[in-house]
This record gives C-alpha cells, sequence and structure tokens, in this order.
C-alpha cells in the first residue's frame, strides 16, 4: 500500500501513521527524517544535501525526490510506505508522480483529513499543556496559525490535485482518534 496524507498541521497525520503501519505493516516516511539519513550515511545523494543545508538554502525537490526514491527500494518498503511531509506543494506531486510511474508504482490513496482551523488552534493549546517536559516549540498558536497559512498557501491545492486524479479521499477529522481511524480504515478497504 502506498499512501499520503494530507492534512493541517496538527490533525492528526503521525497519530493515523502510526495505526496504518500497525495494520497493514507499511512504513511511515518523514523527508526530514530520510534527510538527516541520507547525510548520516553519506551517500552521494546525502552529500549533495548536506552541502545545501550547510549554505543555509532548502533542499530542491529533485534531491528531495531522489532521496525518496532510493528509500522506497528498500526492502522494508516492499509492503508500501506512507509520505509524511511530502509532496507539500503540487510541484512535489508532480515529480512524486513521474518518480512512481518510472518505478511502474502508483499511489492507492491520498487520505486528507478534514479538520476545522479554530478547532486546530484549541488542540494545540491543549496538546501544549499537557506535552510532558514541556511543548515543542511550535506547539503554540501563533506558530500554529503561521503554520496553517502556510498550509493554506502552498498544500491544501493539493486535495483539489489528487481530486482530479481520482485518488483523494477525505475523512472527518473533527472526531475522535478511533472514529478517524475507522474512517480510514474504511477508505483503505475501498481502494
Amino acid at each position: 500500500m502506498k499512501l499520503i496524507l494530507l492534512g493541517p498541521p496538527g490533525a492528526g497525520k503521525g497519530t493515523q501513521a502510526v495505526r496504518i503501519e500497525e495494520n497493514y505493516g507499511c512504513i511511515q516516511l518523514s523527508t526530514g527524517d530520510m534527510l538527516r539519513a541520507a547525510v548520516a550515511a553519506g551517500s552521494e545523494i546525502g552529500r549533495e544535501a548536506k552541502e545545501i543545508m550547510a549554505r543555509g538554502e532548502l533542499v530542491p525537490d529533485a534531491v528531495v525526490v531522489k532521496i525518496i526514491s532510493d528509500r522506497i527500494d528498500e526492502p522494508d518498503c516492499s509492503s508500501g510506505f506512507i509520505l509524511d511531509g511530502f509532496p507539500r506543494n503540487v510541484t512535489q506531486a508532480q515529480a512524486l508522480d513521474d518518480m512512481l510511474t518510472d518505478k511502474n508504482l502508483k499511489l492507492d490513496a491520498v487520505v486528507e483529513i478534514a479538520v476545522d482551523d479554530g478547532i486546530l488552534i484549541s488542540r494545540i493549546e491543549k496538546r501544549a499543556l499537557e506535552t510532558q517536559g514541556g511543548p515543542r516549540d511550535d506547539d503554540n498558536a501563533e506558530s500554529l496559525k503561521k503554520r496553517l497559512s502556510v498550509y493554506h498557501e502552498q498544500t491544501a491545492p493539493l486535495i483539489k490535485y489528487y481530486k482530479e486524479k481520482g485518488v483523494l479521499r477525505s475523512v472527518d477529522g473533527m472526531a475522535d482518534i478511533d472514529n478517524v481511524s475507522k474512517q480510514i480504515e474504511e477508505v483503505l478497504k475501498q481502494r
């Protein structure tokens, strides 16, 4: 199974990805984790990414797609993968589509966890209060508002993109965690 989970920051993508991993044996792939691993491994693409990051620049889409491509070729991805943090915009989605086509692969589903921005802000404030050892640096309402703005500007257009491709499925992210998991389960059964 090859999936993308879409939704704004705080929608519960990470929580749901863990549950999908457990139920389907596919691997959650975080682009940040993959970049750090490629740099640490000293691979050719990792060295290229390291040089770019050392200059304080964003790693170009082509380099990120190459890192993802190499990662999904690893044996632990043979049962599938869940992309986390990629694609972030339509250009990246198109590059991902081209890479998957080259590998004779295709996405099984893109699951949008639809939530209300106001509720997200309440959730993040609650999470900040409940987090042991203090909140993450980005667990505050102001930071979330900025991240939501970036999401709506850059990432939300992916909803239309994947809907037009016929792979988008939406679930009600306003429900409790178990109910969202059940909705996703139903979506994955239908694929």
